[in-house]
């Protein structure tokens, strides 16, 4: 017996896709449903994708999500064989190698022709880029490189070497691209500052991270409601333009990311460059001395700060801090012992402070 109804149907026609559908699509290993649904299986307390290839339980043994966070909060753990949590938006291989060619030469400019070479279809990765990253595959392609000669002309490089060097054909067009980014000529652009932004994957999904040269200076899920606001303060405070781009910290933090996720990491190294008032520096420095495994109510914070009738005020700058997980608001609680106030998600709050327990009982 096949699925009854694809997932084309489902997402067009707006019809109600039954518990027996989605049952069969998972003994089918459907691979089209992947995102519509998750299906918990009560015997064994884990969550799976639809097409995951471990043996399927019986019906009356199972019960669907339609988001992983809603296993997550019931109890559910992730299957070991399918990986429900992992690369939630993973960049496809195509899009990966072109991103490495930008990356070791800037300059290079692939042109619709060249993409179908490839064979790739234009339209595919122009979707993408929109989806990902909000702006269409030239306009990315244009970021890149003039990140790369705005960095070029701060380590000291001519305007004129520069704009051929990125692979600009005259120095018209480097200039008038360079003043449509940072408001200023090439000549007059070594008082600006440019912030670094890479997109990436992890277990609890999408992530940005932004960089300068002092360090990591955000660090958050890229559905968190406060992202636009704390980018365009970052931008504010360092008179600087953010921009598509690599950085040396970044390498250290993805490494350091995804040894935390995989519980082999307790303390980060990566440098955090922290854009905010005194007070809240303090209170984000007092977060860092929270053990990893461990966690603090919202009151005990404000002790250790020796603030104890500053609990709104701390929790306040808590709510503030735009470095998740390096810097771990997740580990302060309420009072009571209920999981509050966490920008990321109530559900990934629990997962991480779950995956702390877990890994010091390894």
């Amino acid at each position: 017996m096949k699925t009854q109804i694809s997932q084309l149907d489902f997402l067009t026609k707006n019809t109600e896709l039954t518990e027996n559908m989605m049952y069969q699509a998972s003994l089918e290993k459907d691979a089209s449903f992947e995102g519509i649904f998750f299906m918990g299986v009560k015997t064994t307390g884990i969550f799976c994708r639809p097409s995951c290839t471990a043996r399927k339980p019986k019906q009356e043994n199972v019960e669907f999500f339609t988001h992983s966070k809603d296993a997550i909060l019931k109890g559910y753990r992730p299957c070991k064989v399918c990986r429900p949590l992992e690369k939630l938006n993973e960049t496809p291989d195509y899009v990966k190698n072109i991103l490495d060619e930008l990356t070791s030469d800037p300059s290079l400019k692939f042109k619709d022709e060249d993409l179908v070479k490839r064979g790739i279809e234009p339209s595919q990765i122009r979707r993408w880029f929109l989806k990902n990253h909000n702006m269409t595959f030239q306009a990315f392609q244009r970021m890149y490189r003039i990140n790369s000669a705005f960095k070029k002309l701060h380590d000291g490089e001519s305007v004129t070497h520069t704009a051929f060097e990125s692979g600009y054909e005259s120095l018209s067009g480097f200039a008038d691209s360079f003043k449509s980014v940072f408001g200023v000529s090439p000549k007059n652009g070594k008082n600006q500052r440019i912030i670094d932004l890479k997109r990436f994957e992890t277990p609890l999904g999408t992530m940005y991270a932004c960089a300068v040269s002092e360090g990591i200076c955000l660090l958050e899920f890229t559905d968190r409601k406060m992202l636009e606001t704390e980018l365009k303060y970052l931008t504010k405070t360092l008179n600087a333009t953010v921009l598509q781009g690599e950085n040396p910290h970044f390498a250290v933090l993805e490494k350091e990311l995804a040894e935390y996720f995989e519980g082999k990491k307790q303390d980060f190294t990566v440098p955090l460059f922290l854009v905010g008032s005194d007070f809240q520096k303090s209170v984000w420095a007092e977060l860092q001395r929270i053990s990893f495994g461990t966690t603090r109510s919202y009151q005990e914070q404000a002790q250790a700060l020796g603030k104890p009738n500053a609990v709104r005020a701390v929790a306040n700058a808590n709510g503030m801090n735009k470095i998740s997980i390096i810097i771990p608001c997740h580990r302060v609680i309420g009072s009571d012992g209920q999981l509050t106030g966490y920008g990321g998600g109530l559900w990934r709050k629990k997962y991480l402070l779950d995956l702390e327990e877990k890994a010091l009982k390894k």
